[in-house]
């Protein structure tokens, strides 16, 4: 547990250090077992350290650690009660977040939008740390694995935080190609169509170095 932490307190710098978020904003979580390690809440990345270990279990009772969790833990917890999330990231990425404003659904401007499972929809606008945001991200996130949040960020899960934050960072580069692409006048960014995103996944599956094991 120690070490998953360890790994979850890097993760969370990462995510300040490469912009995606700003002050305390954004939260990031890692499952091991039946016990959920979060970033705890108003406490700078930079200042996290072993004695900030925050544990809970599914229901959000406190298992580890004297911090408060972040306020979004709802969030957190619905995505690991309804997918196969193993780690979840949940940042203010600026493009994301604009393009959270503009439409319902980010369209498929460049083939990686397969690897998030399809077009990343937008979740409702909620208060944040509400049921009703976590409810409408579980909707957002149906056959995808990760959603915009209307007015407010990004949330991705993967099977572990590696994935989790790769996925957040593939979004926040898509939407920032839309709306560089859409920016232009007199001219609309073309998209990919859905049978290309299905051999596109296919094609995904088996992308990168195989175990010799």
């Amino acid at each position: 547990m120690r070490a998953a932490w360890r790994e979850l307190t890097a993760t969370a710098r990462r995510t300040s250090e490469d912009g995606l978020v700003v002050g305390t904003s954004g939260n990031v979580s890692v499952r091991v077992d039946d016990t959920v390690l979060v970033t705890p809440s108003g406490v700078p990345y930079e200042r996290l350290g072993d004695g900030e270990l925050c544990a809970v279990d599914l229901e959000g009772r406190r298992t580890a650690g004297e911090s408060e969790p972040t306020s979004e833990l709802p969030l957190h917890l619905a995505v690991y009660r309804h997918t196969a999330a193993r780690a979840v990231v949940h940042t203010h990425a600026v493009h994301a977040t604009a393009v959270s404003t503009l439409v319902r659904e980010l369209p498929a401007v460049h083939y990686m939008t397969a690897a998030l499972g399809g077009p990343v929809r937008v979740a409702p606008y909620a208060t944040y740390g509400s049921d009703e945001l976590a409810a409408g991200a579980l909707t957002a996130l149906e056959a995808r694995s990760a959603c915009l949040l209307q007015n407010h960020g990004t949330l991705a899960y993967g099977d572990g935080l590696a994935q989790a934050y790769d996925r957040t960072a593939q979004l926040e580069w898509m939407c920032r190609v839309w709306l560089a692409a859409s920016s232009v006048p007199g001219l609309t960014p073309s998209l990919l169509p859905e049978d290309e995103l299905a051999r596109v996944g296919e094609k995904l599956r088996t992308y990168g170095q195989r175990s010799t094991e």
